[in-house]
């Protein structure tokens, strides 16, 4: 009985805690196709972690939909295609997914991803790659959202680089993600939901990778993210 007790006591502290805690810090970046986000944002993690955090920071990207398809119980590449494709299913494919006893609806996914997002949101000391994780994580206070642009010759130049393909192949693949993450957006996003509102916006052409690190560093002393 005294083990018992001790361990229900233990569970209410934790659960105390957690409330106590508020959600995040979390920091988004939303970027146009070939702003190098990823990498930003793998650099901007190890510049905080340097800083020796009582948690450290980690980049998601990917990993959300890892843990929704885990979630799920579903093969990650069905999750992808399911909320980054442009064109919906065919009557024949659908006839075929009811048949299917492991079958999720499109709204089961979506609904999975976005509990996702805000899970890892609301647990914090992460950086969410596009995901549309600035509207989903827009309502907690200890957030910053950014967003990447640059001019389209400087993005083609960084896909013809990163990619190793030729400057008409990376047009083609700039227009072919563009178009897979409006469909994800159109997908996550209810339809009255059209505001974007990102605390910076930054230009890449203009600025070093130290200089965009050193900009949003002192974004985050502003929006009191390690307080």
């Amino acid at each position: 009985m005294i083990s018992y007790l001790n361990k229900r006591f233990e569970e209410e502290k934790e659960s105390i805690a957690r409330i106590a805690r508020k959600p995040g810090p979390v920091i988004t970046i939303s970027r146009e196709v070939g702003c190098n986000g990823l990498k930003l944002a793998k650099l901007l993690a190890e510049r905080l972690n340097a800083e020796k955090p009582v948690t450290d920071w980690k980049v998601l990207s990917k990993e959300i939909l890892v843990a929704s398809a885990d979630e799920l119980n579903m093969n990650i590449e069905d999750v992808r295609k399911t909320v980054m494709q442009s064109e919906k299913y065919t009557f024949s494919e659908i006839l075929k997914a009811f048949n299917d006893k492991n079958f999720k609806s499109e709204q089961k996914i979506t609904k999975t991803i976005i509990d996702t997002i805000l899970k890892f949101a609301t647990e914090g000391h992460c950086i969410i790659v596009g995901r549309d994780g600035h509207m989903i994580a827009k309502d907690i206070e200890k957030s910053l959202h950014i967003r990447m642009v640059a001019p389209i010759e400087y993005r083609v130049r960084n896909i013809m680089q990163n990619n190793k393909l030729s400057r008409l192949k990376a047009i083609e693949f700039i227009n072919k993600v563009e178009n897979e993450r409006q469909a994800f957006r159109d997908s996550i996003r209810p339809k009255w939901m059209k505001e974007e509102l990102f605390d910076i916006t930054l230009n890449l052409e203009a600025f070093t990778d130290d200089e965009v690190l050193q900009i949003i560093r002192c974004a985050v002393d502003k929006k009191k993210l390690l307080n």
